[in-house]
C-alpha cells in the first residue's frame, strides 16, 4: 500500500511540472522583475475591498486598493474612466495604460496597438498627467515621457495576468464600458 500512495504522489508531481510547462503562452518562471525594468516603482500593503463610495488613492492613477465591486471591461477608451472600476481591473490583472489626453493622434495609436488582441489591457486617457503615459498594474506603475518607450511594451508583457495579480484567471470582460476597441 505504501508503495501504491508513493506512485501517485510521484504522478502527480510530474503532472504538476508538465502542466506549468503548458503552451498557453505563460511562462512558468516568473517574469522580468522590477530590477529588470528601469523605473518600475512597486507599492505594498494595497487593501481590496469593494466599496460604494470614490476613493482617494495615493497614486495618480491608482496602482490597487480599494475599488468598486463592478471592473471595467478591458480594452480602448477615448473618454476617461473611473479609477475605482479601473482598479477592479488591475486586481484581474489588467494593465492599464493611462495617456496624457492632448497626445497628438499618432502617440495615442501607439498606446492603442499596445492593447491589440489583449484581453487584459485597459487604455484611456486621464486628466492631470504630467507624463505622456503611465502604465500601472496591480501594485507596480512606469511613468514614461515617451510613448515609443520600449518598456512600455516590456511592462505590458511582464504585468499583464503578471505574478503580482491577487485574483488571476479572472475575466476582464462583461462589465462596465464598450470599449472602442
Amino acid at each position: 500500500m505504501m508503495k501504491k500512495s508513493r506512485f501517485v504522489v510521484a504522478i502527480l508531481l510530474v503532472s504538476l511540472g508538465a502542466s506549468a510547462c503548458s503552451s498557453s503562452g505563460k511562462q512558468a518562471t516568473t517574469p522580468a522583475t522590477t530590477a529588470d525594468i528601469t523605473g518600475v516603482q512597486s507599492f505594498t500593503g494595497l487593501t481590496r475591498n469593494h466599496v460604494d463610495t470614490p476613493v482617494s488613492y495615493p497614486q495618480s492613477p491608482p496602482v490597487g486598493g480599494d475599488h468598486s465591486s463592478v471592473w471595467q471591461n478591458c480594452g480602448v477608451y477615448d473618454t476617461p474612466v473611473k479609477n475605482e472600476n479601473a482598479v477592479h481591473s488591475l486586481e484581474h490583472g489588467a494593465v492599464w495604460l493611462a495617456y496624457r489626453p492632448d497626445l497628438p493622434a499618432a502617440q495615442v495609436e501607439v498606446i492603442r496597438r499596445l492593447a491589440k488582441n489583449q484581453t487584459h489591457v485597459l487604455v484611456t486617457p486621464y486628466v492631470g498627467l504630467k507624463e505622456a503615459v503611465v502604465a500601472s498594474a496591480w501594485g507596480k506603475q512606469l511613468r514614461l515621457d515617451s510613448v515609443d518607450d520600449p518598456r512600455l511594451a516590456e511592462f505590458v508583457t511582464t504585468y499583464q495576468e503578471g505574478p503580482q495579480t491577487p485574483e488571476l484567471g479572472v475575466t476582464c470582460s462583461g462589465a462596465l464600458g464598450n470599449p472602442i476597441q
